[in-house]
């Protein structure tokens, strides 16, 4: 009897949420388990075994919309064992950051603890906090691991960061950009809040982590793009109604307020501009 030839099937694969910074992965279905959306699950990623919240199939098109996405595997579906242990896990992760903070304070560090992830498989603990420069925590993490037992990761962040892992909801009533859909944190000017026309009180302005909001650069390339489509102000063009002087642009309504030459000022839509001079 010959051997016959073929071709192993794809695996299926699925996004996957997971860890406080809520990373965004790419793993592997186990043989024979259905996953579905929403589900939680066990994973296996390079930093141990955690929990994570599946999102949706890997397509290649949710994929490239991801920089940098985690890999693993998912383990299983979770169970009620493994739901009770992930309850267990986050009063452990209260106590953890209570010792913490204590040891920070113990050997004097100018750092602040902002929280705790412990992983599902106990591989290891990590401790996210805030300093105004570089902090020696060599000997808090000798300390750390004589009390937790477990391999220790002091990771630094910045005040966004702090608003990812900690924020709940903004303004606007929905929950924090940053703690839902977000995988980087773009770059925000004022200088975008000036072209879109929003107050410049900073403090009307400014999300949860203290810097200008997200939501500003997410319209940006929308205000660029029909900003485009306009005269510039101060150029003069041709209308129907007549010739005059743009002295405002109306981005979002795609129109320009013109100063004819008989001394009129009208608001005219891009369309109705014949000619640019």
């Amino acid at each position: 009897m010959t051997a016959t030839n073929y071709t192993p099937l794809p695996a299926v694969t699925f996004l996957v949420r997971h860890g406080s910074m809520r990373f965004l992965g790419v793993f592997t279905q186990p043989p024979g388990t259905t996953v579905r959306r929403g589900d939680v699950v066990v994973l296996r990623t390079e930093r141990g075994q955690e929990s994570g919240e599946v999102l949706c199939p890997a397509t290649p098109e949710a994929v490239a919309a991801i920089p940098e996405p985690t890999r693993g595997e998912i383990v299983r579906v979770a169970g009620p064992e493994d739901r009770e242990k992930m309850a267990r896990v986050r009063e452990q992760q209260q106590l953890q950051y209570e010792t913490g903070a204590k040891l920070v304070a113990q050997h004097k560090l100018a750092m602040q603890i902002v929280d705790v992830e412990y992983l599902f498989g106990g591989e290891r603990l990590i401790f996210y906090f805030l300093a105004e420069g570089r902090v020696d925590f060599r000997d808090l993490v000798k300390s750390m691991a004589r009390e937790f037992h477990t391999r220790i990761e002091l990771r630094q962040i910045g005040v966004r960061d702090e608003a990812k892992l900690l924020a709940d909801y903004g303004d606007c009533g929905k929950p924090v950009c940053c703690n839902t859909h977000m995988v980087v944190m773009p770059p925000v000017s004022m200088r975008m809040a000036k072209l879109q026309k929003s107050t410049l009180d900073p403090t009307k302005i400014s999300g949860r982590c203290g810097r200008l909001k997200c939501c500003l650069r997410f319209e940006q390339d929308v205000y660029e793009e029909f900003q485009q489509e306009l005269p510039a102000v101060n150029s003069r063009v041709v209308t129907a109604k007549g010739q005059g002087r743009v002295l405002a642009q109306e981005i979002l309504a795609r129109r320009v307020l013109i100063e004819f030459e008989d001394g009129r000022r009208l608001p005219v839509s891009v369309d109705e501009v014949l000619t640019r001079l």
